[in-house]
């Protein structure tokens, strides 16, 4: 009988240890973060619109192991932790993403201006093009002085969610005004260089390096 009323009283114990850990967890004040679909007045379009079109599918990343390399023309070569990025100042901007195949999406972006990042491994002069690489082996550039004059970020959200895997998460390059090749998603690693003929993955195929959306899609040859 003592041995059946000291099991009762353990598990009753546990049980109301559970009951305030779930209360703790779960305040009623705690609102679910959810997508917005208009920010100041702007109508926004949903991260479930941008239609599915990278090389090898989405790319699931153990962000426990990930590392952002920053490479190239720099003094100190970097690597960043996904939480050392997102302690960088953050950017808000609604930026329309054009497609070469004839859709468009605009939505809003928050994340880490591009130039923060670099900065921090002091960048060699004779630097002037920026590399990205992706984790599942995507390339493509964009000229260091647009990155700067234009204050490009590196997202990490979406319509004030974490970017899903299928936007690219953990980061992608916000390249306004440019084609949405020019958006590296899964981005891995940022290599600073002073090569101006380096084409990507889509540019190697013919597409336009300077990629200036509604303009020329195809590289023009000489």
């Amino acid at each position: 009988m003592k041995s059946f009323n000291l099991n009762l009283f353990l598990v009753s114990g546990l049980l109301v240890i559970v009951i305030i850990y779930s209360i703790n967890q779960y305040s009623p004040h705690e609102e679910p973060i959810e997508e917005i679909k208009d920010f100041q007045g702007i109508k926004l379009g949903s991260y479930t619109d941008f239609e599915e079109n990278s090389i090898k599918g989405p790319q699931s990343i153990e962000i426990n192991s990930y590392r952002l390399k920053v490479t190239g023309l720099v003094e100190t070569e970097l690597e960043y932790k996904y939480d050392e990025v997102l302690g960088f100042p953050s950017q808000e901007k609604v930026i329309q993403l054009d497609c070469v195949e004839g859709w468009s999406v605009r939505v809003l972006w928050e994340g880490v201006l591009l130039e923060d990042l670099i900065d921090e491994a002091s960048v060699k002069p004779e630097a002037v093009v920026v590399i990205f690489r992706a984790v599942d082996g995507y390339s493509t550039s964009l000229p260091l002085s647009y990155i700067i004059e234009e204050e490009i970020i590196l997202a990490y959200k979406i319509n004030n969610i974490t970017l899903p895997e299928a936007n690219g998460y953990p980061f992608q390059v916000v390249a306004e005004s440019k084609w949405g090749y020019k958006w590296c998603k899964w981005v891995s690693e940022i290599e600073l260089s002073d090569d101006l003929d380096f084409r990507g993955t889509w540019e190697s195929a013919g597409f336009s390096n300077k990629a200036e959306s509604g303009g020329q899609k195809w590289e023009t040859r000489n």
